[in-house]
């Protein structure tokens, strides 16, 4: 052996040994498996250091692997869809399709230069029509299993992206690609029924070796929690409805506060233009539920009363920016005594504060004796939630309630850039498609023009003869959420999965930042265990093993090509002459 190392010579002709040869193929056989998988990148063009060190442990683990005799599936593919090309393509007039593939196939050499030992055969790309087909035809399986509806409702819009985030992709207050302030707006929107797994989210991800910070944030995403609701008849008539862990505390309540997009703040404001305004201001203002404990507590008193369900006594009723409508029932009841945000906004706008748990100080949230509660007086909290529950159920003014935190998943974005949802309209009845009426493809676009959303595209959506198409499409995020299975028939054009998928899945090690904890993994997993219901896949999780590897900062912030601070590795790769 020559016992100079000449890189530029030897890493080019092994290389080529490993491409011509299919050496990192993996096929299922006798062999014991491992799935090593590290979350596939979006095609910006260029890699990043961040892409580099992930891909490196990734890389490391799957030769390891291979030399201790597994045999080992490590794939490679490309999150293609989503706003960065759509708006690359307006901003250079091109097809995104064009940008896109242009991107992969640099980044793709990248990869193959720095000699990760990929399964090239089955690469997959989001945006081929090979791989979204299945993806349509998995959302009509959903809709089948009654896992999809659509209904109007209260979204996060991005002013800048123009188009609707979930509420996973709000970081605080702001769209988590864009930075724009977050509007809320009523809006048709395509959901899927993640919360009919909420409680299974919650329960098996114990059994998973993953990081605990990872499993604790989508425990507390989840948000899993006991309490109570309780009926106030109102001065209108009406009945309004609060969810509460501390009933103990029923007998301190002051005041009612409902969220400014509550049915009835709406139907307040449509005759009160100062209730209008004061309800545009909060919407402005929308921030994380985290910063709520911090920020100013606004509310607007109206003129209706509630009486309170046990006492009898007329309380007031606020609309306040504190509350939020996607928790509980989108009313508080008012305990300023026992509630830190309660006792600010009374404390500001000079509302009573009634003491009912025993305490040195107040506020206090703390349990204890009960105190100036009627017949409860001397009962320490836990005791007194199961009486007062009783009490409720038997009055017919409440129950007790298992409530989370989590809320359905809206799936429906208003771009161009992604997978188009498979619905057909006739007479405004929705029919999915499927089969053989499947892939429905995005209409090309001509050199010199921009992508526009397909509702500006008669030609797209218009079939004639009073049938029309959908014309939103699916958020990036479902693309992402069963990539993984794909990859294991990724050669199969018949079917979405195969027995191969029996063989590979669970992925044994999954290598990613923790960025995606209640994103990307939480989705994966409902997928997962959908894809299971419908017979798809065994098992009940994707990834047996998380590895969450850090990010690589720059400037102190995390390298992102969103904050357009990556740095490139090319110039410490060897760059054949021709390339140059």
């Amino acid at each position: 052996m020559n016992q100079e190392y000449n890189p530029q010579k030897i890493e080019k002709t092994v290389q080529k040994f490993w491409e011509d040869n299919n050496c990192y193929r993996a096929i299922k056989n006798d062999q014991k498996k491992f799935y090593c998988l590290s979350m596939f990148p979006y095609p910006s063009g260029k890699l990043h250091m961040g892409h580099v060190r992930n891909y490196t442990i990734g890389d490391v683990i799957s030769r390891y692997k291979r030399m201790r005799g597994f045999n080992v599936l490590q794939p490679m593919g490309w999150d293609a869809f989503g706003l960065p090309a759509e708006n690359a393509a307006i901003q250079n007039k091109v097809d995104p399709q064009t940008w896109t593939e242009k991107n992969i196939a640099n980044m793709k050499l990248q990869l193959k230069q720095l000699g990760f030992s990929y399964d090239w055969t089955k690469e997959l790309k989001t945006c081929d029509p090979n791989y979204y087909r299945w993806e349509q035809e998995m959302f009509t399986l959903l809709q089948d299993n009654g896992l999809v509806y659509k209904k109007k409702s209260l979204v996060n819009w991005d002013p800048v992206d123009k188009t609707v985030l979930a509420n996973e992709q709000v970081i605080d207050g702001k769209g988590w690609r864009s930075g724009a302030t977050v509007e809320l707006k009523e809006i048709d929107q395509w959901f899927l029924k993640i919360t009919d797994y909420a409680d299974e989210l919650l329960q098996s991800i114990d059994n998973l070796d993953w990081p605990e910070n990872v499993k604790l944030m989508q425990k507390n995403w989840i948000g899993k929690s006991y309490g109570s609701e309780l009926k106030f008849l109102l001065s209108n008539n009406d009945e309004i409805t609060t969810f509460t862990t501390r009933v103990d505390t029923i007998f301190g309540v002051t005041f009612l506060a409902v969220s400014p997009n509550h049915p009835m703040a709406q139907n307040l404001a449509s005759e009160n233009d100062d209730i209008n305004q004061f309800i545009k201001k909060c919407n402005e203002m929308k921030m994380a539920e985290a910063d709520m404990a911090k920020a100013e507590k606004l509310g607007f008193k109206t003129s209706v009363k509630a009486k309170h369900p046990l006492s009898g006594i007329d309380l007031e009723v606020w609309i306040a920016n504190y509350v939020l409508m996607d928790y509980g029932t989108g009313v508080v009841m008012g305990v300023p005594a026992h509630d830190e945000r309660d006792f600010e906004f009374a404390q500001k706008y000079e509302i009573p504060i009634k003491q009912v748990i025993e305490a040195d100080d107040l506020p206090s949230s703390a349990k204890g004796k009960l105190i100036n509660s009627d017949d409860f007086d001397g009962e320490e909290s836990d005791e007194a939630i199961d009486n007062i529950n009783s009490l409720i159920e038997k009055n017919g003014i409440g129950n007790s309630i298992i409530n989370y935190r989590l809320r359905d998943w809206g799936v429906s974005r208003q771009r161009f850039w992604g997978c188009p949802i498979p619905v057909i309209y006739e007479k405004d009845k929705p029919i999915f498609l499927r089969g053989d009426e499947l892939p429905v493809e995005l209409p090309k676009i001509k050199a010199g023009d921009s992508p526009k959303p397909l509702n500006q595209n008669k030609n797209f959506y218009d079939l004639g003869q009073g049938k029309s198409r959908e014309v939103d499409t699916f958020d990036t995020f479902v693309d992402s959420s069963w990539y993984y299975a794909r990859f294991t028939s990724a050669e199969n054009n018949k079917k979405a999965l195969d027995e191969n998928s029996e063989y590979w899945l669970p992925v044994d090690i999954y290598i990613g930042g923790i960025e995606h904890a209640i994103l990307h993994l939480l989705y994966s997993r409902f997928f997962h265990k959908a894809m299971r219901d419908m017979g798809l896949v065994n098992g009940d999780e994707p990834f047996k093993k998380l590895l969450t590897q850090g990010m690589v900062l720059k400037d102190g912030t995390k390298m992102s090509k969103s904050k357009g601070n990556t740095v490139d590795p090319q110039n410490i790769l060897i760059i054949m002459e021709q390339i140059l």
